[in-house]
């Protein structure tokens, strides 16, 4: 059974929505900057993908006081996509929600602790839980559409967006939804984070070049850019679209969800393949019918190297391909999530934006890499691939 992409939803280090986010990923442009602040001075890692358009400009004062970041640019992401969709009328009964994210309201729990060690137990917030736990994105799009059909939660590192988006799919193959507002949220920018992804030699140090460091693919690359932000997108039951006449952006076709049981951070080719494969499998595609792949792509040495080779294996180095960490930074738990979105726009726009900073690609990777200018179709199929930390791999098709 196939999936009608109905609502489009973001807010990204490009732009406060997906107009907004597209254009600037069709002309090239990077949203890394240096950190200025006081904090970030001895970090090896000074550098990050900000949103471009602070919550606090969309958001009511008192409704973003009671949300942390990571909820806030979640609930901008699913009123753009909702309002997207047309607002479907459906049964709270067959709505269901499904936000991925990383590590949560990380910034909360990091935020309260400091208030409690400096200022004792009363002068914590009495919403830090609800604005700290994990599920909390995923409790406030529940809220805001009034889903009762579940709201769930997957934590799969890099791949919890694309896994929620998974998991919306199987929701509605199941009969258990008919609609299902799904993707991923994060915003973790802390010295925290930035210190133990430059320590484990995951983050660029390119300091004095924030624009360039983030570099997929290429022969230079020493790793990502940190990012923020949000992608959701509304899935339907494609007689359900029909019966209201929605407008379908593209249709999800297929999902492959491995393990590598390899390595907590190094990835495996065979898990990522037999990802690959089992998405194609799903969708009843071809490894000649996919023409763009949306790579996961995080610009480390080894993540990069392995993923090629996953691709070239699973699929033939003839596809199209693009990754565009390089300009919104790596927004871990919404990744794959903003990947999806990507694609759905490539499909639905004939245009592939290019993957800049690609300067000298790695001679070992053999793949046909968008650069310079974005290329356009002919796009009818293609993969978006996702993995993250741990070992999780999440690969999606969607068609035109």
């Amino acid at each position: 059974m196939n999936i009608a992409v109905t609502g489009l939803g973001a807010t990204t280090p490009l732009g406060g929505d997906v107009p907004s986010t597209w254009s600037a990923l069709l002309a090239g442009v990077s949203g890394a900057s240096r950190i200025e602040e006081d904090w970030a001075e001895r970090l090896p890692a000074r550098i990050a993908a900000r949103l471009r358009v602070e919550p606090t400009e969309i958001l009511d004062r008192v409704e973003a006081r009671r949300l942390d970041r990571c909820e806030q640019v979640a609930l901008i992401a699913a009123r753009e996509a909702w309002r997207d969709a047309g607002r479907p009328e459906v049964d709270p009964h067959r709505l269901a929600v499904a936000i991925g994210t990383g590590t949560g309201g990380v910034l909360t729990l990091l935020g309260q602790d400091d208030v409690l060690e400096r200022s004792g137990a009363r002068r914590v917030s009495p919403r830090a839980v609800t604005m700290l736990m994990s599920n909390g994105p995923a409790a406030v799009v529940s809220l805001e559409v009034g889903a009762r059909a579940g709201a769930h939660t997957p934590v799969s590192a890099c791949a919890s967006g694309a896994e929620a988006i998974a998991l919306g799919m199987d929701l509605i193959r199941l009969g258990r939804a008919d609609v299902v507002v799904a993707g991923g949220a994060e915003a973790c920018l802390h010295p925290l984070p930035l210190a133990g992804f430059a320590q484990a030699m995951a983050h660029s140090t390119r300091n004095h070049a924030p624009h360039q460091a983030s570099r997929p693919f290429d022969r230079a690359r020493d790793g990502f850019v940190i990012g923020e932000g949000s992608a959701v997108v509304v899935l339907e039951r494609d007689e359900f679209a029909a019966a209201r006449r929605a407008l379908v952006h593209s249709r999800l076709t297929g999902a492959g969800i491995t393990s590598d049981a390899h390595h907590m951070t190094a990835g495996h080719p065979e898990g990522q393949t037999r990802g690959i494969r089992l998405a194609l499998a799903d969708a009843g595609l071809a490894a000649g019918d996919i023409d763009l792949v949306m790579a996961h792509a995080t610009a480390t040495p080894h993540g990069d190297l392995t993923e090629a080779r996953a691709i070239t294996e699973a699929i033939g180095n003839h596809p199209t391909v693009t990754a565009t960490k390089a300009m919104t930074g790596h927004l871990f738990g919404a990744a794959g999530a903003l990947g999806v979105l990507v694609a759905v726009l490539a499909l639905r726009e004939q245009a592939v934006p290019p993957t800049i900073n690609l300067d000298n690609q790695d001679p070992r990777i053999d793949l046909d890499i968008v650069t310079g200018r974005p290329r356009l179709g002919p796009v009818t199929a293609a993969l978006a691939n996702s993995f993250g930390f741990g070992g999780h791999n999440v690969c999606l098709t969607l068609t035109r």
